[in-house]
């Protein structure tokens, strides 16, 4: 993830601010791909909608489910209410989102950013003292199994499998498709705030990478086999470390950084879907001339839309958090990421690559995880359980098709590579 972090900062984020500048000051990633080739047909737009509809309701649901996760793992003897916690945060989330639109987005995101950053910072540290002082927690018992601090073992195994270690370098591909992720290299204000953003952007998610690692290896001894819940290790930490006296209200607050980075997730996930209904399919599939505060009130309702499917897959109670980010993470950089970089690095490349490689990426990521991944998920799989992500034979296809549809068609009008060569040869402001 942290090189997928950076190879998009440094890549992706300056070419693609330049160029959606250059395509009609494009706001939105197909909104950006259709400019980008002069294109007026919605086929693109439409493809993009489908795949923003299954994503981000998968990625809310996740964000709902780690709210209703963290309030029974602190009252347990509540998780009657579970349901409740979990229609109060969606409630909250859309609140928010829509009265403030992207200016409280960025906001919220960077007050909750800085809440996680002080829980992961300092949480496995204290953790990590007591250990040195008292030892684990009572009634911990620890057991590490061999190879366990062996970057590249797996049990008794000295090498994990080949399908293990594409599976970990396969998740820094989805930075190059997310779209919520994307729209903020567009929003960048200048090439001076770019750099900055660059330097912020790649140390933040290697602090947090780090610290997250570092949590779960102090977590592992402190904890020992007291963990019930894998994704709850965290939870478990804070209430051993900060369960009695005034030090319960500091736990309260590391508790709440939980809450603000499944928050934070959710509301650029939902102001994006917002976006790319409203500017991309009402404006320009169902009412080419609606103005600006009918299309308010329309990127208003998909919004409530979203997250009502989002809650809805929550409350069915069948995936883990993880599994839900997993599912959507592959399904955007699967569908998006080779049509970004191509659309980027290649002259040749045209609208039809750019359709049948969105497309294809999409189907793949989803037909891999159900015929060969569906028992990570708990289900059993129509074939196989190959372990390897989906968005590794979704990404691959997805760009296969892309260069071969291309080369396959007609190439791009003057006029479009002329947009091309003009971002390439851009000079910076």
């Amino acid at each position: 993830m942290f090189l997928g972090t950076v190879l998009a900062w440094i890549f992706v984020a300056p070419k693609l601010r330049r160029f959606a500048i250059k395509a009609g000051d494009s706001i939105t990633v197909p909104q950006f791909l259709t400019n980008r080739f002069l294109e007026k047909s919605p086929i693109l737009r439409i493809a993009c909608a489908v795949v923003f509809l299954v994503g981000y309701c998968l990625y809310s649901a996740s964000s709902i489910v780690a709210c209703g996760d963290v309030f029974i793992s602190i009252i347990p003897s509540a998780e009657k209410l579970k349901v409740l916690v979990e229609v109060i945060a969606a409630i909250i989330i859309v609140v928010y989102t829509l009265l403030g639109g992207f200016n409280a987005v960025c906001w919220t995101d960077f007050f909750q950013g800085m809440l996680m950053l002080v829980a992961l910072m300092f949480v496995p540290i204290i953790a990590a003292i007591i250990l040195g002082v008292g030892g684990p927690v009572a009634g911990a018992v620890v057991s590490t199994p061999n190879n366990y601090y062996n970057l590249f073992a797996c049990g008794d195994t000295t090498w994990v499998s080949i399908a293990t270690i594409l599976t970990g370098l396969g998740w820094g591909l989805g930075y190059f498709g997310m779209p919520h992720i994307i729209v903020r290299y567009m929003s960048i204000k200048s090439e001076k705030e770019m750099k900055k953003s660059q330097i912020v952007g790649s140390c933040w998610t290697a602090i947090i990478l780090v610290m997250a690692t570092v949590g779960a290896l102090v977590a592992h001894k402190f904890l020992g086999d007291t963990v019930e819940k894998e994704s709850l290790v965290f939870v478990d930490m804070i209430k051993q470390i900060f369960e009695y006296g005034a030090l319960a209200l500091v736990g309260g607050l590391f508790l709440s950084a939980i809450i603000a980075a499944s928050m934070s997730t959710a509301d650029s996930q939902l102001l994006a879907a917002s976006s790319a209904f409203s500017s991309d399919i009402y404006k320009t599939v169902i009412k080419k001339n609606a103005s600006d505060k009918e299309m308010l009130w329309v990127g208003r309702i998909a919004v409530a839309v979203v997250l009502v499917i989002a809650l809805f897959i929550a409350l069915l109670d069948v995936s883990s958090i993880m599994q839900l980010v997993s599912a959507s993470w592959a399904i955007f950089g699967a569908a998006f990421g080779p049509a970004i970089i191509l659309s980027l690095y290649w002259k040749r490349f045209n609208y039809k690559g750019a359709c049948s490689g969105i497309i294809s990426g999409f189907v793949v990521s989803i037909l891999w995880l159900v015929l060969f991944n569906f028992e990570y998920y708990g289900f059993t799989s129509v074939i196989a359980n190959t372990n390897l992500y989906e968005i590794i034979p979704g990404f691959i296809v997805g760009l296969a098709v892309s260069i071969i549809v291309s080369l396959l068609t007609k190439e791009p009008s003057k006029e479009v590579v002329e947009l091309f060569e003009s971002v390439a040869n851009c000079v910076e402001e």
